[in-house]
């Protein structure tokens, strides 16, 4: 395989192409923006979380998202105008719940495998990423709550994931800076927490330091098969290359680039948003939790980042191509950080929203499309960071079993 295009700068794209790179490969990284992980790999909720594998194709989905559509700060956001975009993928993702059990299971094998790679790319490149193993806290307000929770624990088990159910007390022990009126938890000790964007850039670094050769700024305009090759356009599509092979990792564009390549990659931009809050005293970084939590009732999640940043990110919007950062949407999250860590200064937030690509099944599309030389890593939804170093591996593997298979 002499020339591999990977579209696409985020924690997919850059994570495909340092393990395209690590195997010899020729390959060239092209993305849109100025730098790596700008869009949705830039101020995630910072979770490494197997222990959040469930997918949402679960009727408590469809229930919640009809109760809370007239909330415009609901977790669960669904705009009621149609699109065919929207109404195909909800078609599709009804279609998927009879897989809910077996799409959790594997979601938590591959976030176990996920580990062992980035954790070893991490130290082997030594990128500094404000990486915390203190595993995850999920914590419910009530009974109704903890009990179903408790059959989403007897899946991830068979995924190979422990999670293990704590008291009200021992929930106090896990995280003393949380306060609130909870029913219970489950903690799973082996999850981490890092900054998604710092080791992004670390690693688009070291795939410079590889050969890759890093495209930024460079927007993709068309794709097309041409001779047993794909030709990728870019700019105002007078500049043109012929690759042996792309991967597709572009997010929520996948679906546009899977299309000109005859392709039905089905992604949805889901929007979440995130704070971060700057603990610039100490009594703020006092007061701010060092375990990363999950809150049931409100859908958020936290990250302590260092020890002068508390990320805090969640909720979901279906509203198309919308990245606009809502006020009635971050009010929610600053409000959830003043009541369970009231000591915490609010006063510096930084707001953010980001599109997350999510395919109606909830499971990412690896592997090879329709035409030969054409190869998927995308649509991760809200595990991109948890999953990515798997996928990478994953896709690499195939495509140069392919590549090998035609010569």
């Amino acid at each position: 395989m002499s020339r591999v295009a990977v579209l696409g700068g985020g924690i997919t794209g850059v994570t495909t192409a340092y393990a395209l790179a690590k195997r010899g490969v020729n390959v060239t990284l092209i993305e849109r923006h100025r730098y790596a992980a700008m869009e949705t790999s830039y101020a995630n909720g910072g979770q490494l979380s197997a222990s959040h594998a469930e997918v949402w194709n679960h009727k408590a989905t469809i229930l919640n998202a009809l109760k809370w559509m007239a909330r415009r700060d609901a977790p669960l956001l669904l705009h009621p105008w149609p699109s065919w975009h929207k109404l195909s993928w909800f078609a599709e993702f009804l279609a998927a719940m009879p897989a809910y059990e077996r799409n959790t299971i594997a979601t938590a094998r591959l976030a176990i495998a996920a580990r062992a790679h980035l954790f070893a790319w991490a130290q082997e490149e030594h990128i500094d990423f404000d990486h915390r193993r203190a595993g995850i806290l999920h914590v419910y307000r009530d009974r109704r709550g903890f009990e179903r929770a408790a059959g989403v624990s007897r899946l991830l088990a068979q995924g190979g994931l422990e999670r293990r159910a704590v008291t009200r007390q021992e929930m106090r022990a896990i995280e003393p800076a949380l306060q609130g009126d909870f029913y219970g938890g489950y903690y799973t000790d082996s999850d981490s927490t890092g900054d998604i964007h710092k080791f992004t850039s670390g690693l688009a670094d070291a795939c410079a330091r590889l050969g890759v050769a890093c495209r930024y700024g460079t927007q993709v305009t068309a794709l097309a098969r041409e001779h047993g090759k794909v030709r990728i356009s870019v700019g105002a599509g007078e500049d043109s290359t012929l690759f042996d092979a792309v991967v597709i990792c572009a997010g929520t564009a996948s679906r546009a680039m899977a299309a000109m390549l005859g392709d039905h990659v089905n992604v949805y931009p889901v929007k979440g948003y995130s704070i971060t809050v700057q603990l610039d005293d100490a009594a703020s970084r006092a007061a701010a939790p060092k375990v990363s939590l999950l809150d049931d009732a409100t859908k958020l999640v936290s990250s302590r980042l260092g020890e002068d940043r508390l990320r805090v990110a969640g909720t979901a919007e279906f509203n198309g191509f919308n990245d606009d950062i809502r006020a009635d949407r971050i009010r929610p999250l600053v409000r959830w950080v003043e009541q369970c860590f009231p000591g915490v200064n609010t006063r510096k937030v930084i707001p953010w929203a980001g599109l997350r690509p999510m395919l109606p099944d909830m499971l990412p599309k690896v592997g090879p499309g329709k035409a030969p030389g054409v190869y998927y890593n995308t649509g991760h939804g809200h595990l991109g960071w948890t999953l990515a170093a798997a996928t990478a591996e994953m896709v690499a593997e195939v495509l140069l079993s392919s590549s090998a298979a035609n010569r």
